[in-house]
């Protein structure tokens, strides 16, 4: 049996080869507690591997309404989150984000995007017992190079940021052999990027989550004024794209997003967006909105100078976060403006 024309993880494909198992029927003879001895891997691994064997065995058979009802993991798959790290984000967010669906963080420049998706990135590495996922993550950069130095520096500071974690379980990771990096300027560049590339790092189980940073830059340049119809179009078509990438893999979807000056609250209303101290509203519009299961809006107000000889803990500027969760537009959740200690795992 060739294992390297199976869409498995490398390391899966050298434990099959080590353990000299050379036939699916060998594999489907043993347990899984079997396999996980004999190939000394992870359960999520040997789990990986029994289902892409299933599914090559079954690639024509069909299931039924029934069938797809009794599938726990697909019902329960919306209501498991993805931990932020922060257990004030963690509660504003009623645990996290969701597994499937995408979910969209815009805001202002400096207002903490790419450092929450950042910190989404090594927070999906850490076993299940700490909200992480064990696995890595892709992360998609439209216009600046990838941020590196930052994501080191938060790298360094992990047994600070994550002190719910044992000093030894954050040693033994390496966050950064885990972050895929890829660069897609255009727009056909970006859809190679998610049904082909990205789409082999889900099946072999490499990475559980995807950065795309960021999905407005994509469209800045492309279309102008006469082409909402056909960017409308493309919004529906990479939305539809990175839905059936979250749903069959249930691996999350984090786009960051820019934002415009929002004239007034009726305009900012016609978009279904959340915005804050109505200043500004999400870029890409309506059409983009309805692709969103979840939008945060995040935001940065400096501190006012204190007068002389007042003293405070609280220093530098204060950023908030609001939460809107599709199909419940509502039920707004808002973070306190003074928890700033709380929120230093992401400023």
């Amino acid at each position: 049996m060739d294992w390297d024309q199976f869409d498995l993880n490398p390391k899966v494909i050298a434990a099959l080869k080590k353990a000299d198992i050379k036939s699916v029927k060998e594999i489907l003879n043993l347990s899984g507690a079997d396999l996980q001895r004999l190939m000394k891997l992870s359960s999520a691994d040997i789990q990986c591997l029994l289902k892409t064997v299933s599914h090559m065995l079954r690639r024509n058979s069909m299931l039924t309404a029934l069938q797809l009802y009794q599938d726990k993991d697909h019902r329960t798959s919306q209501h498991q989150k993805l931990s932020l790290g922060c257990s004030v984000l963690d509660n504003l967010l009623k645990g996290g984000i969701p597994l499937v669906g995408i979910t969209e963080v815009a805001g202002e420049s400096s207002a903490g995007k790419t450092q929450i998706s950042l910190q989404l990135c090594l927070c999906v590495q850490y076993p299940y017992k700490y909200g992480g996922l064990e696995s890595g993550a892709v992360y998609i950069c439209t216009e600046d190079v990838f941020p590196s130095k930052r994501l080191q520096q938060l790298i360094d500071q992990q047994h600070k940021l994550r002190a719910d974690v044992p000093a030894e379980v954050i040693q033994k990771i390496k966050f950064g052999n885990s972050i895929f990096v890829e660069h897609a300027a255009d727009l056909d560049t970006f859809h190679n990027c998610i049904t082909k590339r990205i789409s082999l790092l889900l099946t072999r189980g490499m990475v559980r989550l995807v950065v795309i940073d960021s999905i407005a830059a994509l469209f800045r340049c492309e279309f102008g004024a006469s082409d909402s119809v056909t960017k409308a179009r493309y919004l529906q078509t990479f939305g539809a794209q990175l839905h059936s990438l979250s749903s069959r893999f249930r691996t999350p979807i984090m786009c960051i997003n820019q934002v415009t000056d929002a004239v007034s609250e009726s305009e900012a209303a016609q978009c279904g967006c959340s915005v804050v101290g109505s200043r500004v509203s999400p870029a890409l519009g309506i059409t983009w909105a309805n692709q969103l299961l979840m939008r945060l809006m995040v935001s940065r107000t400096p501190q006012p100078e204190r007068p002389p000889g007042v003293v405070s803990h609280h220093t530098g500027s204060v950023r908030e976060m609001d939460a809107e969760i599709q199909k419940q537009c509502c039920d707004y959740i808002r973070s306190c403006q003074h928890c700033e200690r709380s929120l230093h795992t992401w400023i």
